[in-house]
């Protein structure tokens, strides 16, 4: 097995390899100066790449290749285009340009763009990611050649989300340089950003799937009650994986393998039929392009194994939602990590540098991080006790702790703590070594070794965005750190001078309770931490004069850019919210209700079968059925009634962020309004009855 894991890894992706084999010494070197040094890629290096990466392709089987991208949608999008050229004789040739590798014409006005493409503005660009490599993808429409691009607008802007983490990793790369050479590491000329992006995920039968409209149309499960067992015992989470998934599992870990992602983890999660995958780090835009890889084949092989992955963050009120936790160091290109604090991190200036500048970002744009990972769905999973709270806190550990403490006193030198060993107690069993410090699970920036890990992201997100938010953020405090080194004459004085003063200016950032706690809420307002509790509250910080400033200073977003993204991202949750309306709706009117006045006749029947049979019989149990049933029948048709003209009304509003608050504010409470009574009455009325599969059909019966 391990030879033929070795052998199969990577075969579907034009990689570094295969490029030295296949392409002349001459152009490999210059393409690799480009991936490696940003240096301009040369027409004539793009027409060798392209005959060879067609060749390649076509002696794998395909006929097609695409422009693969990732638009403001937040999934990938591809047009295919055959190799077929028509030659002399009604013959067809294969042929492969580098103009056409280079350069691809999708229609820009049929995506989200925010105001930056109108429907008569159609012309827009994808242009070739070359640090991302290409790879294959086969289904039932054959083997087809995906080409990483990003993708502007015909005036320019960006209309994707790969371009500005392109931008913010160049960013991010130059100030973090800057500081490595002020430290006197002039041989560091690149710093790049490592990622790694854990998916948690739920995985049911997709015959049930499909006779649940909420889920197929929503991805969330609008209506249900809780079965008689859902998480509270704990045994699901790390417990034996199921056969039917382990088949699942094992498909999906050989496709990723194959398309060169970095599979390595698999688990059983918290919550019933939730699962997890866990990549090693690799570069972000190739983690990025991974993670929406690892989306895509999730939900392709659950159906061909009879089942459907739901990546919503919410998709059963009750048990836990599922997140994506991303993982994020600096690594520059000698190999360094800047994020790891070595044996001695009292005496590691530049460790501590590079953690002070992190405060600092992470505590000046708490907002713009909690935009990062907002979603409709995310709205519900935020601030349980499942996952991060909504506050913004970092957790760095109680070594790091001390040292910071030790250096806002005055000193340079703390006392590390001691990694101890445990001893279990139990003679057979080996002493282990003990970390430096405990892990918090409930922070939502937490310091775990030599990375930190953002855990707020929603699973079904595109960690493009909040990648994108930190390394600019990172940039921006790194700059103004190596403003003032540069200005200063006494280097190693300057340095400690401002890593105390970042470090105490931004304290209030970190927190290693417990993030659940109420207790918490009330010291982080006390600290003056924003508490942002929705995607709505959150939008407008993008387009605050500071993220403006922000953004514009670094060449990640222009302004038009942002104020583009804040109305999607308006528009993102009221087209969110009024699917959601008008499918419980739908449900509510053609399923439930009619449902349960077929049982209530039934009842009501019955009631007087049994008077006429036996006057004298005892009927007070069904009459006390029939009572409460049509109480809640009441309530949930008046419910239904308010839902439908809020919806109206929303549907009425001004477009953007008037509409969106009022999604917010009217819409979604009646939602919830119409599904309490719902609810109630599926724990009435008779399973046979009911019209759609139960929560415990669907999270036990896999």
């Amino acid at each position: 097995m391990e030879e033929k894991l070795t052998e199969i890894f990577g075969i579907d992706v034009f990689d570094e390899a295969v490029m030295l084999e296949r392409l002349p010494k001459k152009t490999f070197a210059a393409l690799k100066n480009t991936i490696d040094n940003g240096e301009e890629l040369d027409a004539q290096v793009a027409e060798v790449v392209a005959n060879a990466m067609k060749d390649w392709a076509i002696e794998k089987g395909a006929t097609h290749y695409t422009h693969w991208f990732q638009p403001m949608t937040g999934v990938t999008a591809e047009k295919h285009d055959s190799f077929i050229s028509p030659a002399p004789g009604g013959k067809v040739i294969m042929e492969f340009s580098g103009k056409a590798l280079i350069k691809g014409e999708p229609d820009a006005s049929s995506f989200p763009s925010g105001g930056l493409r109108a429907t008569f503005e159609a012309r827009g660009y994808t242009a070739w990611d070359c640090t991302s490599p290409a790879f294959l993808k086969e289904d039932a429409a054959g083997v087809t050649l995906c080409i990483p691009t990003a993708f502007c607008s015909y005036t320019g802007e960006a209309l994707d989300k790969k371009t500005p983490l392109l931008r913010s990793m160049e960013a991010i790369s130059k100030q973090a340089v800057r500081v490595m050479q002020l430290f006197g590491n002039t041989d560091v000329t690149g710093v790049s950003c490592s990622v790694g992006a854990e998916q948690e995920y739920f995985i049911i039968d997709k015959a049930k799937y499909l006779q649940r409209e909420d889920l197929i149309f929503t991805g969330r499960t609008l209506f249900g009650a809780m079965p008689p067992k859902g998480q509270e015992l704990d045994d699901h989470y790390f417990g034996t994986i199921k056969e039917r998934i382990a088949a699942f599992m094992k498909e999906l870990n050989i496709e990723l393998w194959k398309l060169g992602v970095l599979a390595k983890t698999q688990h059983n999660e918290a919550a019933p039929a939730q699962h997890e995958l866990a990549p090693i780090y690799v570069t972000a835009n190739i983690a990025t392009d991974h993670n929406q890889l690892v989306m895509e084949c999730m939900k392709k092989i659950a159906n061909r194994h009879g089942l459907a992955c739901l990546l919503h963050e919410k998709p059963f009120a009750g048990v836990n939602g599922s997140g994506k936790h991303d993982n994020w160091s600096m690594v520059t290109n000698t190999g360094k990590n800047l994020l790891d604090p070595g044996k001695t991190p009292q005496d590691n200036l530049r460790f501590l540098f590079f953690l002070a500048a992190v405060m600092k970002a992470v505590d000046e744009h708490a907002d713009l991080l909690r935009l990062s990972a907002s979603t409709p769905g995310n709205d519900h999973r935020l601030g349980a006790n499942e996952a991060p709270p909504a506050i913004i806190s970092m957790f760095i550990g109680e070594q790091l702790e001390n040292v910071l403490n030790d250096f806002i006193a005055g000193g340079t030198a703390a006392i590390s703590k001691q990694i101890g060993w445990m001893n279990i107690g139990v003679h057979t069993l080996p002493e282990l070594k003990k970390d430096a410090t405990d892990r918090n699970r409930t922070s939502p920036f937490a310091f775990t070794g030599n990375k930190f890990e953002f855990r707020m992201l929603g699973a079904s997100m595109s960690i493009a965005g909040a990648n994108t938010v930190l390394n600019t953020i990172v940039a921006d405090a790194l700059c103004t750190m190596a403003d003032e080194l540069e200005r200063a004459k006494d280097f190693d004085k300057a340095v400690v001078k401002i890593i105390r003063r970042t470090v105490e200016e931004h304290r209030r950032i970190v927190f290693s309770g417990n993030g659940y706690s109420d207790e918490w809420m009330m010291e982080a307002e006390r600290r003056g931490l924003p508490n942002i509790k929705s995607m709505v509250e959150a939008i407008p910080c993008l387009i605050e004069q500071k993220s403006i400033d922000l953004f514009g200073k670094h060449g990640v977003y222009s302004k038009i850019e942002l104020e583009s993204r804040a109305e999607i991202n308006y528009e993102i949750y009221s087209k969110a919210i009024n699917i959601e309306a008008r499918t419980m709706i739908e449900m509510a009117s053609k399923l439930y209700i009619p449902a349960v006045i077929k049982y209530t006749k039934s009842l009501a029947d019955s009631i007087i079968a049994v008077k006429t049979a036996v006057p004298s019989a005892d009927v007070s149990v069904q009459e006390k059925l029939l009572k409460t049933v049509s109480v809640l029948l009441a309530g949930a048709q008046e419910a239904l009634d308010d839902l439908r003209e809020k919806t109206k009304e929303a549907a009425a509003k001004e477009g953007g962020k008037t509409q969106a608050n009022y999604f917010h504010g009217e819409v979604f409470p009646a939602m919830e309004a119409l599904r309490r009574p719902v609810d109630e009455l599926e724990m009435l009325v008779d399973k046979s009855v009911w019209p759609v599969p139960s929560y415990g059909d669907l999270l036990f019966e896999v």
